[in-house]
């Protein structure tokens, strides 16, 4: 496959939970390409579907939930492949960086049991032999005395090392595409700077869906950003386009609510996902809005060489 292929293709995502007030629309006509080698990360307040859309690519939401569209992996829609034939791509082509170290990892089990376990069920080792690549791979991610950490529990890492850990797990069995949910979250920054830069060496070559709303990690990573807001994609293109010239209002919000470019909030709230606007999901709290945009739903516009704003400014 060409760097340039894509490997992984979302068309028309729709994904609701069933509530007794009516069903949460966590995820809207959700379309997004990922090419072999790339990184994409998906940028987004907490709320906005992010983690909701990787769990669906995993198809690990709860039984009851509706699924709409199509999630194509290598062409085969990972939506309609029997149970058996996904969990052969869980782990082993597609694998998972959870966003909670502290609670992701098995507190009873020792670190190394936990990743020998999963090399054991997808690379067929067993024995002393996954024990080893359960060290090694504690070592590949920097984990310092790996064959002694390997026979900790979880409580005697730090934060840090659970998060490498982690990333040890999901590379356990070298898959094709990783999807990594909030690695840094809650980590300080000499230690978010030491997973950053360990996912840039380990991840060489893999597709990575990174995501995340650390704006400054996704530059740091990403060679495109998709921005969502309330369970759409309302912006994408190359990192260096949108950190410079945001097409819309509300990623110029996310950036204007940095510290280094004023700290200044954007007014207002995401809007309830079970009612969400009919027209534009940002209208009620957008400086920008014109009439239209409370009764018209706006599409992707390309406003730049291969950047897309869902935004009326540009239609």
């Amino acid at each position: 496959m060409r760097m340039d292929d894509p490997l992984l293709c979302v068309r028309g995502l729709k994904v609701g939970f069933p509530t007794a007030d009516g069903v949460v629309k966590a995820s809207n006509i959700v379309d997004l390409t990922i090419r072999a080698g790339e990184t994409l990360a998906l940028l987004g307040e907490t709320g906005s579907g992010k983690t909701v859309l990787g769990m669906a690519i995993l198809r690990l939401l709860q039984p009851n939930t509706r699924i709409e569209g199509e999630i194509l992996y290598r062409g085969r829609d990972l939506l309609s492949l029997p149970q058996e034939e996904m969990q052969k791509v869980r782990g082993r082509e597609i694998a998972v960086v959870l966003q909670n170290s502290g609670t992701s990892l098995n507190p009873v089990l020792r670190v190394g049991d936990q990743i020998a376990e999963a090399i054991t069920l997808h690379r067929g080792l067993k024995g002393a032999e996954a024990e080893t690549a359960a060290v090694e791979l504690l070592d590949q991610v920097r984990i310092a005395d790996p064959a002694r950490m390997a026979r900790e529990y979880p409580h005697r890492f730090s934060g840090g090392m659970r998060e490498r850990a982690l990333i040890a797990l999901a590379l356990a069995c070298n898959p094709s595409f990783l999807i990594a949910d909030e690695p840094t979250r809650g980590l300080d920054a000499v230690t978010k700077r030491e997973i950053l830069n360990l996912f840039s060496e380990v991840n060489r070559g893999r597709s990575v869906l990174f995501i995340t709303h650390d704006i400054e990690a996704a530059a740091s990573l990403a060679a495109r950003v998709a921005v969502m807001y309330a369970g759409e994609i309302i912006e994408i293109g190359p990192v260096d386009a949108i950190l410079s010239s945001p097409a819309h209002p509300y990623t110029r919000g996310l950036l204007e609510s940095l510290p280094a470019r004023g700290m200044r909030p954007i007014p207002g709230s995401a809007p309830s996902l079970i009612a969400p606007p009919p027209g534009c999901r940002f209208f009620p709290r957008c400086s920008c809005a014109v009439g239209r945009c409370e009764i018209e739903h706006p599409g992707l516009v390309e406003v730049g060489p291969a950047h897309y704003a869902r935004c009326m400014l540009y239609d």
